[in-house]
């Protein structure tokens, strides 16, 4: 990038302040048409090998965060020693969060079917010195299989999708399929604090896998999970696979902000959101939050 553009990323990770959102989406615009590799150092300290033309990627070059709702809430629920559970972690960002949130004593596994991000996600973990991280090349399901998935868009290399074929593939590659009891061990699994799954569709398997154990893990433990109705009916799957039976098991839903517009970036990452509690049906894609507390906003 030329200085002045330079400058303007700076000004958009450090300035106290909002940027304006004409510069941020110039930026953003800038960076995903003409493709930049670098090193991104997020806002907590970690570093990745990056690509611009990848979303993800981009706005951990650019904003030095991604998710920043969902990054703080779980920068605020983890404590030094707690285990965490990254289904679908791509290169780790979350992954490397929660890292250091948790510290030597504790450890994260984390897991991500997709070759080139998990060779990207191990080469972070390494660049990290990250020890207290298990890496895992797995999707995740109700039962162990083959499957073939697809990268429909080289703009969003995290949307991955296994059940239908798209009209457009930019990319497809075979990968082991298991249920999450089985990758992460007993003591890994029933030691957690929190469990991420975004897993493009196969949420509801998933949870199933999850109910026998919930009994035997963290009375606290708390999982937020991407719900989108429509990728989960490529699988088969609703919404209500997923939240009535958590509810059942004594859980309670809030949903997490989580607006992917770069222009909102620097506001949610001065002001992160908590999650709110949830009760209307869920109709597009969500995140949210299951947790045993009872509360209004957690």
């Amino acid at each position: 990038m030329n200085p002045l553009r330079i400058a303007l990323r700076r000004a958009v990770r450090t300035a106290p302040f909002n940027v304006p959102r004409a510069l941020v989406q110039h930026l953003d615009d800038h960076l995903a048409q003409n493709p930049h590799q670098a090193v991104a150092v997020t806002r907590h300290g970690a570093r990745f090998l990056v690509d611009t033309r990848d979303i993800i990627q981009r706005y951990l070059y650019l904003f030095g965060t991604w998710e920043p709702h969902i990054s703080a809430w779980i920068s605020r629920r983890l404590a030094p020693g707690d285990t965490f559970i990254d289904v679908g972690a791509h290169i780790g960002h979350h992954t490397l969060l929660a890292s250091q949130t948790v510290g030597p004593e504790g450890q994260v596994v984390a897991i991500e079917p997709v070759p080139d991000f998990h060779r990207r996600l191990q080469a972070a973990v390494d660049l990290n010195r990250a020890h207290n991280v298990r890496t895992v090349r797995r999707a995740v399901g109700d039962r162990r299989a083959q499957v073939e998935l697809f990268l429909a868009d080289p703009g969003n290399l995290g949307g991955t999708t296994g059940a239908v074929r798209p009209k457009n593939v930019f990319a497809s590659f075979h990968a082991e399929v298991s249920p999450l009891p089985d990758i992460a061990t007993s003591a890994e699994l029933h030691s957690a604090r929190i469990i991420k799954l975004d897993i493009e569709g196969a949420e509801a398997e998933a949870v199933r896998t999850l109910l026998p154990h919930l009994g035997r893990m963290r009375s606290d433990v708390e999982l937020i999970i991407e719900i989108t109705p429509r990728t989960l009916a490529r699988q088969g799957s609703a919404p209500e696979d997923i939240v009535d039976p958590l509810r059942e098991a004594g859980f309670h839903p809030y949903r997490m902000i989580n607006d992917y517009s770069a222009t909102n970036y620097p506001r949610a990452i001065h002001r992160p959101l908590p999650p709110q509690r949830w009760e209307q049906p869920i109709t597009g894609m969500s995140d949210l939050v299951f947790s045993r507390t009872d509360t209004t906003i957690l």
